[in-house]
């Protein structure tokens, strides 16, 4: 079993990762393994935008009267809220499945610049593979329904929002983190329990991918990023995360 060093035990790590994650984007060895999941990420993001917004527009139009015209000022806030929240949801989980490829390349991509040696991708058997994605999405399922009802019970609902973040940055370090893990052979049950480890690291890795996921622009940036984040986070070292071992 994948076992956590003192260093990944130290939530500041995750912090360090994920604002290398964000610099080695720069970096032309890891360029071509993002830019295709950057242009898929554009292209879904703007199209859930416009369809969100005259999907909106027409409901306003037929909804509401002119003379309660004034709560537009209310509904549109309200679209914007909604919208973040379906994509993460949807967009992300969309988005991640077709660059999924390209993000394990990248991981891996990641891990030969960190310690200068290849690295090879320890394919897993497609049945395998699919039944460990099955049991990822039930996982996740299992937890989001539960924590939806909140929202409508009176008095419980006003923690329904830090339990959903708590579970939004839970999810998210599954779901990016799973990349490096799985180069090595390491599947959804297996990659759990070596978060689980360190909850409090993972927590606050995805709780800020969640943060980003929710910025314009950054949000764009924030999946690849958080895959190199992850990646440093696991097989990188005190040297690599300060830049110490930056090629030239």
């Amino acid at each position: 079993m994948f076992e956590l060093t003192a260093q990944q035990k130290n939530p500041l790590f995750a912090i360090q990762c994920l604002l290398k994650g964000f610099q080695w984007l720069m970096r032309k060895e890891l360029r071509k393994y993002f830019l295709l999941p950057l242009l898929i990420n554009i292209l879904l993001y703007s199209g859930l935008f416009v369809l969100g917004y005259f999907y909106l527009t027409d409901l306003i139009n037929s909804a509401i009267p002119d003379w309660l015209s004034w709560l537009e000022w209310l509904l549109w806030p309200l679209f914007f809220i909604s919208f973040l929240m379906t994509g993460f949801f949807t967009f992300t989980l969309v988005a991640n499945l077709i660059a999924s490829p390209f993000y394990s390349h990248l991981a891996a991509r990641t891990e030969e610049l960190l310690s200068g040696d290849k690295v090879d991708i320890e394919e897993q058997p497609m049945i395998k593979v699919l039944l460990a994605e099955i049991k990822r999405i039930g996982y996740l399922l299992s937890r989001m329904l539960p924590l939806l009802l909140l929202f409508v019970i009176p008095v419980v609902n006003l923690i329904a929002p830090l339990l959903w973040a708590l579970f939004g940055a839970w999810g998210c370090a599954l779901e990016y983190m799973a990349y490096p893990l799985e180069n090595k052979g390491l599947l959804f049950s297996e990659q759990r329990q070596v978060l689980q480890k360190n909850r409090l690291s993972a927590l606050i890795f995805g709780g800020i991918v969640v943060l980003g996921i929710t910025i314009p622009v950054v949000n764009l940036l924030m999946a690849p990023a958080a895959v190199i984040a992850a990646t440093v986070f696991f097989y990188g070292t005190n040297n690599a995360v300060s830049g110490k071992q930056e090629s030239k």
